[in-house]
Order: C-alpha cells, then sequence, then structure tokens
C-alpha cells in the first residue's frame, strides 16, 4: 500500500572513521543471509553519502511524496513506508564509540540533499535515526535538530517527537 512521504533520517554506517562503504557492503549487510547479514528482503538506505560526497542511489525511488512499495527502506521499523534514509559512511571512533566523523564533502552533500528532498517534498520531517529508534540512541553521531538549525532548515522540516 502506498503512503504519503513523511519523514527523513539521517544514518551512519557505524564502521571506522575514514572506513569507506559501498552499495554493495550495505546489499550484503542487509539481504545476506543470517548469520552473516540481517536476512532483510530490501536494504536499509536509499542513498549513501560517501566521504567524498559523492551520493550513490540504492533503491530508485519517484520524486512524488507518494512513498511506493518498491521504495521501501528497512531503515527504522514503524516508519519505512513513510520515510526515506540515507546512509554516511564512518560513524564511529578508533575505540567503537559513535562519533561525528563527516568529512567537508559529506557535511556539504548532505546539506544539500536535505534541501533539495525540501524542495520536492516541503511537509518532510528530518531527524537523525536516534530520534525515531530508542535502541539507536547514538546515531548518527551528533545532534541532527541543531545542526539542521544551523543550515537554515525551517523547524516544520526539523521532527521533534
Amino acid at each position: 500500500m502506498s503512503k504519503q512521504l513523511e519523514y527523513g533520517v539521517i544514518h551512519t554506517a557505524a564502521t571506522p572513521q575514514g572506513r569507506e562503504v559501498s552499495a554493495q557492503d550495505i546489499r550484503e549487510w542487509h539481504t545476506s543471509p543470517k548469520p552473516q547479514g540481517r536476512g532483510w528482503k530490501q536494504v536499509g538506505y536509499s542513498d549513501i553519502i560517501h566521504f567524498n560526497g559523492k551520493v550513490t542511489n540504492l533503491v530508485p525511488y519517484n520524486d512524488n511524496d507518494i512513498v511506493e512499495p518498491w521504495e521501501i527502506t528497512n531503515g527504522v521499523r514503524g516508519i519505512n513506508s513513510r520515510a526515506r534514509h540515507v546512509v554516511l559512511p564512518g560513524g564511529l571512533d578508533a575505540d567503537g564509540n559513535y562519533k561525528d566523523t563527516r568529512t567537508a564533502a559529506q557535511r556539504l552533500a548532505l546539506a544539500n540533499y536535505i534541501r533539495q528532498s525540501i524542495v520536492q517534498h516541503p511537509n518532510i520531517k528530518w531527524g537523525g535515526h536516534y530520534q525515531f529508534d530508542a535502541k539507536k540512541p547514538f546515531c548518527p553521531g551528533w545532534n541532527v535538530p541543531e545542526w539542521l538549525r544551523t543550515l537554515g532548515v525551517p523547524e516544520k522540516n526539523i521532527y521533534n517527537p
């Protein structure tokens, strides 16, 4: 069943700072059978924003405000049919603790990605994974609403549970 797009969710791959992640890595982590992978039918993210700022699409989607069944990714249980998910490689320090490891290129690309999504979907609300899932209290490793405000994102487009 198709639903209205409501949310944009920012994730990190929870990999060590500087370790790049490919589309194939994400596919294997999410869709390979357990115990190697999660055994999902679909990946958890729509797009990856690489360290150099390049955006790689994982699951094609239309540009309208309706999330079709073929667009649904598995980023956060309970909202996937109403959300788009973007992931950034990195997110962990050398000791495996969550940390803001975004490069300047990732910051710029993510800011542009969010701004473009708001132009296309004026009612979308952006937030960090941790805001939607109490089991992920640190993902993506920074205060997403605060960062969005520094970009000038309108409050109506910032998720506040």
